[in-house]
């Protein structure tokens, strides 16, 4: 009698008819797809990106909307969404690198490592899972910013492309968040090492008030603040305003992100595992 073997979605092409590249492609997505379900399977964890963006447009409108534009809430919600916006992917990619370093500590990674998988499948497998995070954060707060009266008066065409935009500089901040998490010795410490840096980015911008009310040596670390540059990007495609400048600095810190701390987190990888 013949048994058949049920093979793995990890294992099932041979590796040697696989190009490289492809390999890491269909091996990131199977894994990306395990850490999607693990999110279904415990949906607290998705309160960073639905709760937590409606407590945040309704505490920073209603409490500081009123004094910081005169009394016109309306007006400061228009000001205020893209750049909670901006915080809010800078924040969310928090509870990547606190995963990865959680499933380290439990042995999974040793599992991977025993398996005919590209090496760093596991990490762009889970950076793949989080553009489902992104995107469900932005749409949360585009829809919740609609009932509240906000507004897109450029066009839809614009509208998406800030979308992308925003995750696509979500997805290469990321990487920052995954280096820490495979640095870090525990979970807790990746979220205050994460805090630290992301506190000063996110306040240290344009995302609450205008860069002009600031004192000059403020502005000086504003206007070079890759947060600065994603939200006046995002600002300029929903709501109209200067779009070119922002958009190619924007471009201009993904591009280093991604040069800089993937590589990072790869080394980082293979010295912890």
């Amino acid at each position: 009698m013949t048994t058949t073997l049920e093979k793995s979605p990890l294992t099932a092409a041979p590796a040697a008819s696989t190009p490289p590249r492809l390999r890491l492609l269909r091996h990131s997505l199977v894994l990306a797809k395990r850490n999607l379900v693990k999110t279904w399977r415990t949906p607290e964890q998705l309160i960073d990106v639905t709760l937590q963006p409606i407590i945040f447009l309704i505490l920073f409108v209603y409490v500081f909307g009123g004094a910081i534009s005169h009394g016109s809430q309306h007006q400061y919600l228009e000001f205020v969404l893209p750049g909670l916006l901006g915080q809010g992917i800078a924040m969310g990619s928090v509870a990547l690198g606190q995963n990865l370093n959680a499933d380290i500590e439990k042995g999974l990674f040793d599992r991977f490592r025993s398996l005919p998988i590209a090496r760093s499948a596991p990490l762009v497998g889970a950076v793949f899972a989080d553009f489902f995070r992104y995107l469900t954060m932005c749409m949360i707060f585009i829809g919740f910013g609609y009932i509240l009266g906000y507004r897109i008066t450029t066009n839809p065409a614009s509208a998406v492309a800030a979308i992308a935009l925003t995750i696509g500089f979500a997805l290469s901040f990321c990487w920052i968040s995954v280096w820490v998490g495979l640095k870090a010795r525990t979970a807790g410490a990746v979220q205050g090492i994460m805090f630290l840096l992301i506190l000063p980015l996110s306040f240290g911008s344009s995302t609450f008030v205008k860069v002009d009310t600031m004192p000059g040596w403020l502005q000086a670390f504003v206007k070079v603040n890759p947060i600065t540059h994603l939200v006046g990007a995002v600002r300029g495609l929903m709501i109209g305003g200067p779009v070119t400048n922002p958009l190619i600095w924007t471009f201009g810190w993904m591009t280093g992100l991604l040069a800089v701390f993937v590589p990072l987190a790869l080394r980082a990888y293979k010295k912890r595992i």
